[in-house]
């Protein structure tokens, strides 16, 4: 910043010393003039050009001791260059290991929590009285709002390093958002509060646009936690208003407000560009984890079109609100589950899982669909299995004991039977960052599967494969 500003008080200097040397050497020349006119005294003109030569002298000493300051300015501005280099390099890599560690945590939380899910989930299958079935729906949602946690994280983490992506789709908002507000109830519930959402339409149970609805799910994911981690008593209240439509454009307008502590208005103004909290110290000892996410929220909200805004007042509550402005979708009901098998006719598939807990999980949801499962513990057995036997589909586990599901993957490519068959190939994976993603598509897995293994993606995947390799 003030390299600049120095550069042009040197040349500056410059300047003027040549300036000097000039009336110097002028005033060199005119005493000589006037000496040959005989118009002054050799006593005269030997103590002018004696007077000249101090000034002269003094102004080179005067001169020479800012050049020498300005080296050692320069000198020590490049050193100080170096350390600041050696500091930055030092941060990034100390950031590549949070990252790296961040990574390695996400996924050891979601492989044991895709076993919970699981689990959850075969059990509601079973016979169960009234009471079980509400404990079962109580640790189901609690689990669901773990892994919300876990994808707000990675989520989060994609927006601060500036790898922000829409996926445009045809959704359901009201029935998207329903199953988040249902799993966040809980968590109000736990700390005493009411909790209530309403959705506002200008037609019936018609909720149809195109829009992102995991950013918009995360959106509200971070400013509901942190409504429901700043009330200590009262009502939390979500509002979605989509009464204002626009030609074929839908207005939604968000509200999210609480009976919390509130803000000061100096704390309101900053609240949006602060990354690790909104409140001081003093406050932070009491809501451990609070303001998390609302810098991302607001730049999330811009991304998709909109303006994050919030009104608070100190001890009375704070209201977030947003507004997107979402292309209209054909009318069109959401399908309701299909509770027969996707998969009629018999289909062979290859499952490559360590995890004897996850194994039971996934042999669960693709037996439901008709699918009949062989396992394999590691890569290295899926490879000799596919050679010896015939399958549909191979779901790989990416990270596995002796060879992982990249390596597997490659070696099955390079056989006879994969060129002829061309068998889809699946990874799964608790690790599902866009950059393992991608990895994986460069290994040439032709789908990617995260755990905990949701479902409806999983049905949409054996859909949209089992088709492919139908022969026709």
């Amino acid at each position: 910043m003030k390299i600049f500003p120095k550069s042009i008080m040197k040349l500056k200097m410059k300047k003027k010393l040549s300036f000097f040397i000039f009336i110097s050497i002028a005033a060199i020349l005119i005493i000589g003039y006037v000496f040959l006119e005989k118009k002054i005294y050799a006593e005269s003109a030997a103590l002018f050009l004696f007077v000249l030569a101090i000034i002269q002298v003094l102004a080179l000493q005067f001169f020479l001791k800012n050049q020498l300051k300005n080296d050692v300015i320069k000198t020590n501005l490049r050193l100080r260059v170096e350390e600041l280099k050696a500091s930055l390099e030092s941060f990034e890599e100390l950031a590549n290991q949070k990252s790296i560690y961040l990574a390695n945590l996400i996924y050891e939380v979601r492989t044991p929590l895709n076993t919970v899910l699981g689990m959850l989930n075969m059990l509601k299958q079973t016979e169960l009285n009234s009471d079980q079935t509400a404990q079962v729906e109580i640790a189901e949602f609690s689990s669901k709002h773990l892994l919300q946690l876990v994808n707000m994280v990675s989520s989060n983490k994609e927006v601060r390093e500036g790898r922000i992506e829409l996926n445009m789709l045809t959704v359901d908002l009201k029935a998207d958002l329903s199953n988040i507000f249902k799993i966040l109830e809980y968590q109000a519930w736990e700390k005493g509060l009411e909790f209530e959402y309403k959705f506002i339409s200008e037609e019936k149970d018609k909720f149809l646009v195109l829009a992102d609805s995991n950013r918009i799910q995360q959106v509200l994911i971070n400013l509901i936690n942190n409504a429901i981690k700043y009330t200590n008593a009262g009502k939390i209240s979500i509002i979605i208003d989509q009464s204002v439509g626009i030609d074929n454009d839908q207005i939604i307008t968000f509200y999210i407000k609480d009976t919390g502590i509130g803000m000061k208005p100096e704390e309101a103004k900053r609240i949006f560009n602060n990354f690790d909290g909104i409140y001081d110290n003093s406050i932070k000892k009491d809501y451990r984890g609070g303001g998390m996410g609302l810098s991302i929220s607001h730049q999330l909200v811009e991304v998709m079109g909109g303006d994050l805004k919030l009104e608070s007042k100190e001890n009375e509550g704070s209201t977030f609100y947003f507004s997107l402005q979402l292309q209209k979708t054909l009318n069109i009901k959401a399908v309701e589950e299909n509770v027969k098998p996707i998969l009629s006719s018999k289909f062979n598939v290859l499952v490559a899982e360590d995890n004897r807990m996850n194994q039971k999980v996934i042999k669960f949801l693709l037996e439901r669909q008709g699918a009949d499962c062989t396992f394999a513990k590691n890569g290295l057995e899926a490879l000799d299995l596919y050679k010896i036997l015939d399958f549909d589909m191979i779901f790989m586990d990416i990270y596995m004991p002796d060879m992982d599901g990249y390596e597997a993957t490659k070696f099955i490519r390079e056989t006879d039977k994969y060129l002829r068959n061309n068998t889809p190939i699946i990874g799964v994976s608790a690790s599902a960052f866009e950059k393992d993603i991608e990895k994986a598509k460069r290994a040439g897995i032709d789908g990617f599967l995260p755990k905990p293994i949701d479902k409806e993606k999983l049905n949409a995947i054996l859909t949209k494969f089992s088709k492919a390799n139908t022969p026709a």
